[in-house]
């Protein structure tokens, strides 16, 4: 028999996306199961107040409530990082890991990973954040060469976050279309509330390029570092394939 592996997944609160995506990603493998705490999280903007949900320390709470479980390895599904900047989950796993002595990882850091995987050169980000929200989050990927341009990034200016659960797989089909038309050599659909994971294999199939969903980066390195071989993972995109 397999080893049972227990996989802790952090939420903001009032995401409606990533929890029932997740299931989805990791049903085929039966030793795997997920498990999900939560903390406050319900509007993405650089406010004080935006940027003080994030704190260390509220979001290792959660993490220790994960560990009541005995999770082998918790994660971090969210994006905060990519406008906060990535030394900032770097240093999130630190604390999780020192309050729970559970190894831990990020959807952005994962994403980073795969970035690098791909060799990706020119980057596309479809988000539904604010304008200077998506500002810094360009402005962060370009410091690491990812040559994200006007061309290649669509935002959709949402402040709610339960609002961007209701964005349509049409509006983001379109957005992916668009950036890869710019130029661009990948595709993040970068905020875990969109529904956008079960898609990625049909938009890479459409478009010729991989897609990046940050629900599922997240999902594919907690696999990796638990010894899971992704490839029994179909229907999901490249990511789990080709890695």
């Amino acid at each position: 028999m397999p080893k049972q592996i227990r996989l802790g997944i952090l939420t903001p609160s009032s995401n409606t996306a990533l929890e029932p995506l997740t299931y989805q990603i990791v049903s085929s493998i039966p030793n795997v199961s997920v498990h999900f705490s939560r903390f406050p999280v319900t509007a993405i903007s650089l406010s004080p107040e935006g940027l003080a949900q994030f704190d260390h320390s509220v979001i290792a709470q959660a993490a220790q409530l994960l560990a009541h479980a005995e999770v082998d390895m918790i994660g971090w599904s969210g994006t905060a990082a990519g406008w906060i900047g990535f030394e900032d989950d770097e240093k999130l796993c630190q604390a999780i890991t020192k309050a729970t002595g559970i190894p831990a990882t990020t959807s952005v850091l994962a994403l980073n990973k795969a970035l690098g995987i791909f060799k990706v050169k020119k980057l596309g980000l479809v988000t539904p954040y604010l304008d200077d929200v998506q500002e810094r989050i360009v402005k962060n990927y370009n410091a690491i060469g990812m040559g994200v341009t006007s061309e290649t990034e669509r935002h959709l200016r949402v402040v709610k976050n339960t609002d961007v659960a209701l964005i349509g797989e049409d509006v983001l089909k379109t957005l992916v279309g668009q950036v890869v038309d710019g130029g661009a050599d990948a595709v993040s659909t970068f905020c875990t509330n969109l529904i956008a994971a079960h898609k990625v294999e049909l938009w890479e199939a459409k478009y010729g390029v991989p897609v990046l969903d940050t629900v599922t980066t997240v999902t594919w390195d907690m696999l990796r570092q638990c010894g899971v071989d992704t490839k029994a993972i179909k229907g999901w995109g490249r990511i789990f394939q080709e890695t």
